[in-house]
């Protein structure tokens, strides 16, 4: 059986349109990955690990929001996301460790799907194997964006990314270079007349190191707009006690209207870099 898989893949690529070709991939990907997570919801821890900074000892209701996620149920969200090509749902890429952050994601976006928000992505993905922030050959660029575009019908699509050639401008879909280590390029990018007037949800899947994502959210936290959502993907395990520092002594200081919640997710693809940083704009208990 496994001998025949790539036979029939192989065939399938050179029989038919490719769109049919990817339609099809991404079923067989969807079926053959559902079995054993569902499978695996009896043997595994399904809730997520939040540490809440807003002040107080009582948790907020983003914290119990979260905890109340079931991370390893797979959801539309991430069918869409698998569907384009992106890494968010809980379906991997061939090769890649994939995340389950759709898992998340429908729980706090849950009732807005269909409001005319503005929603901003940093990190369209690239290819470019001279950049840091490359996926590989694997990846999509603008995967996740046309995710948000099927998710979201009513909202208006925003992205950014350092690799100029990446940049696209599609239906209800427009996209900016950024250097998010350059506080310039990033007062530049929130200068564009388009993105006047803030934003409800920011994602920042960008360059994955701690100074790279320190300097993109203090240069654009100020640019969600009240209620609005900022999450930051990819977070190392490694960066863990750095961030659980820079959250304790410095911002929940510094942004007492912000409610911080860093979110471990269980998965069994990946253990490595599967954490957010999730913050939104108006602190309630």
């Amino acid at each position: 059986m496994l001998e025949v898989i790539p036979a029939a893949r192989n065939l399938f690529s050179r029989v038919l349109p490719r769109k049919a070709f990817l339609y099809i991939r991404s079923l067989w990907t969807s079926l053959s990955l559902d079995i054993p997570s569902l499978v695996s919801f009896w043997f595994m821890r399904r809730r997520l690990e939040v540490r809440g900074f807003c002040g107080g000892d009582a948790a907020s209701d983003l914290v119990k929001q979260l905890r109340s996620v079931n991370a390893l149920a797979p959801t539309k969200m991430c069918h869409v996301m698998t569907k384009y090509g992106s890494d968010k749902g809980y379906y991997r890429r061939r090769f890649h460790r994939g995340h389950n952050f759709t898992t998340v994601y429908s729980v706090l976006f849950e009732g807005r799907l269909d409001q005319p928000l503005r929603l901003f992505e940093l990190g369209i993905g690239t290819n470019n194997p001279e950049l840091p922030s490359t996926m590989g050959d694997d990846g999509r660029p603008g995967a996740s964006l046309r995710g948000w575009r099927e998710l979201f019908p009513n909202a208006l699509v925003y992205g950014a990314d350092i690799d100029r050639a990446v940049l696209i401008q599609e239906d209800r879909i427009k996209t900016f270079y950024c250097d998010q280590l350059d506080q310039a390029s990033i007062r530049e990018l929130w200068s564009q007349p388009e993105l006047q007037g803030g934003m409800d949800i920011i994602i920042e899947d960008g360059l994955h190191t701690f100074e790279a994502n320190v300097s993109f959210l203090e240069g654009s936290l100020e640019h969600l707009r009240p209620g609005g959502i900022y999450i930051i993907e990819d977070i190392a395990k490694s960066m863990a006690e750095r961030w659980f520092d820079q959250l304790e002594k410095i911002y929940s200081v510094r942004y007492k209207t912000y409610d911080f919640a860093f979110v471990v997710l269980p998965n069994y693809f990946n253990n490595v870099d599967n954490n957010l940083l999730v913050i939104r704009w108006g602190v309630s208990k």
